[in-house]
């Protein structure tokens, strides 16, 4: 079963290729080729970071212990 690192690292990795993939468009847009697959490609990339967010969301919710949910120094009233 996947842990929350999983998630932050895969969901990591998917922002670099969503970053790659939006300067591959904008060559190809500067060299007036087609993009509509490319950005439909991005437009499924996106989906799925948005369904790891939520998948590491509720794994978060699930987790035992004091900590879960909670931001590590954060401040204190």
């Amino acid at each position: 079963m996947p842990d929350l690192e999983f998630f932050r690292r895969e969901i990591e990795y998917m922002r670099v290729q969503v970053g790659r993939q939006r300067n591959d468009i904008l060559k190809l847009q500067r060299a007036g080729i087609c993009t509509a697959s490319a950005e439909i490609l991005l437009q499924r990339m996106l989906a799925k970071i948005e369904g790891l967010c939520a998948e590491r969301d509720r794994f978060r919710k699930e987790l035992p212990g004091p900590t879960a949910g909670k931001v590590l120094g954060g401040r204190k009233r």
